[in-house]
């Protein structure tokens, strides 16, 4: 889990998922807003940027999907590379994967949860899945800059951002 040098929010039960999540990112002291009854966004400083967090609600599937965007937009001329990191990227990963828009190019990780039939989440199962969110941006913020600015390949860029990590924890 991420340290955020808080103390963890009590709720004495699961909610509704935006009523959780504004609880969240509320008692955390993180900026929020609640764009619909369906979708809230918000901002949560991460070790390499200010991370926006949209969650969006689809009732009728049950599904929440949970979106991070690191700020990173991949110009035309490093979509290929972008691309090829991208994948070896989302080898590493068990839950959710980025993506890129092909709208703007905007680099982006995206998780849906099964919520159940009830439509309640736990608080521990959001903050699991926004910590999870945030930290994964985390570890591979460095790679997608190294491809993008650094001229590094994927393979170079992947392996000098795991080592980075390695070396911090």
């Amino acid at each position: 889990m991420m340290d955020t040098g808080r103390e963890p929010v009590e709720v004495a039960e699961d909610a509704a998922p935006m009523e959780m999540l504004l609880a969240l990112f509320t008692a955390h002291g993180w900026a929020c807003e609640a764009t619909s009854d369906d979708e809230l966004t918000g901002e949560i400083p991460g070790s390499w940027t200010t991370y926006q967090l949209r969650a969006v609600w689809r009732r009728e599937d049950q599904v929440l999907q949970l979106l991070c965007l690191p700020e990173v937009r991949v110009p035309d001329d490093k979509k290929r590379a972008a691309y090829e990191l991208m994948a070896m990227v989302n080898e590493q990963m068990w839950l959710g994967h980025f993506d890129i828009w092909s709208q703007g190019g905007v680099l982006l990780y995206r998780h849906g949860l099964l919520v159940g039939d009830e439509g309640m989440l736990s608080l521990s199962v959001a903050q699991m899945a926004v910590e999870s969110a945030v930290s994964e941006c985390d570890r591979f913020y460095p790679a997608f800059q190294f491809v993008l600015w650094g001229d590094k390949s994927p393979r170079e860029a992947l392996s000098a951002a795991l080592v980075d990590a390695h070396g911090e924890a």
